[in-house]
């Protein structure tokens, strides 16, 4: 492909992520972000943590959320692999797609993960029907957690919940914010009747990165000075991290 046929193709998918952005810096501004910022700053001023569950692509908005420099200490990411890594599972599980549909798979990494009262759920999905997804923000809600859903409300329209109860991840949480992915994800029809460029997973890393900044300007005007993580790769980072995670021992998980 020349660079002559490439050129017009990023640019329209540019034009469709850039707009996005735009609708979401809107959102923030007219306090659209607000509902989610206070439950995230509530936990945390409380001494709770911020739990932060995502299924295939949407582990990432999950990655964004904890643990990554200029990020918030307190939070912590829950993952499907660790029930392999922690729990009863076999590497084997993690083949194909079947565990992230799977809703009995949530007691078991509950368990397993160290989540405490007070503690406020982030959970990211595109489709925000597969069971897991559904079966955590489920027993969140019943132990009485504040979830936060970050979902894609046209998709998860137009598609039948996998989790028994029938309900979707945007039914059932406290706070839903809309990704603005298309049906289907990808935004750029080709020859053929297939699509490609995909949204979803830049705009929800755009989300999380506004909750961040949103929560620690919220402690900021508390009187607080928000636990952000320095980049390790900076002088002094190392030693700046360590001391505030030794603050959230036994609550917060890295390394997984």
């Amino acid at each position: 492909m020349t660079k002559s046929s490439v050129a017009p193709v990023v640019t329209d998918f540019a034009n469709e992520v850039s707009q996005r952005l735009e609708r979401l810096v809107a959102l923030a501004g007219d306090g659209g972000l607000e509902a989610a910022i206070g439950l995230m700053t509530k936990a945390i001023e409380a001494g709770a943590v911020i739990q932060a569950f995502g299924t295939g692509h949407s582990e990432a908005f999950a990655m964004e959320i904890a643990g990554r420099a200029g990020g918030l200490i307190p939070t912590n990411k829950i993952a499907l692999r660790d029930l392999v890594l922690h729990g009863s599972m076999t590497a084997d599980a993690l083949g194909g797609s079947s565990l992230e549909r799977n809703p009995e798979v949530v007691a078991e990494l509950w368990e397993i993960s160290p989540i405490h009262p007070g503690d406020a759920f982030v959970i990211a999905s595109n489709s925000g029907v597969n069971g897991s997804v559904v079966g955590m923000a489920l027993l969140a809600k019943e132990k009485g957690h504040d979830v936060i859903a970050v979902t894609s409300l046209e998709h998860t329209a137009q598609v039948q919940p996998k989790h028994p109860s029938g309900l979707r991840l945007s039914e059932v949480a406290d706070v839903v914010i809309d990704n603005l992915a298309p049906y289907g994800d990808a935004t750029l029809d080709m020859p053929g009747g297939v699509s490609v460029g995909s949204v979803s997973s830049i705009t929800s890393a755009f989300i999380a990165q506004l909750l961040t900044i949103g929560v620690a300007e919220r402690m900021n005007g508390d009187g607080r000075v928000p636990p952000l993580y320095v980049s390790a790769n900076v002088p002094g980072g190392d030693e700046h991290n360590h001391a505030l995670e030794r603050k959230y021992e036994g609550r917060i998980r890295r390394g997984t």
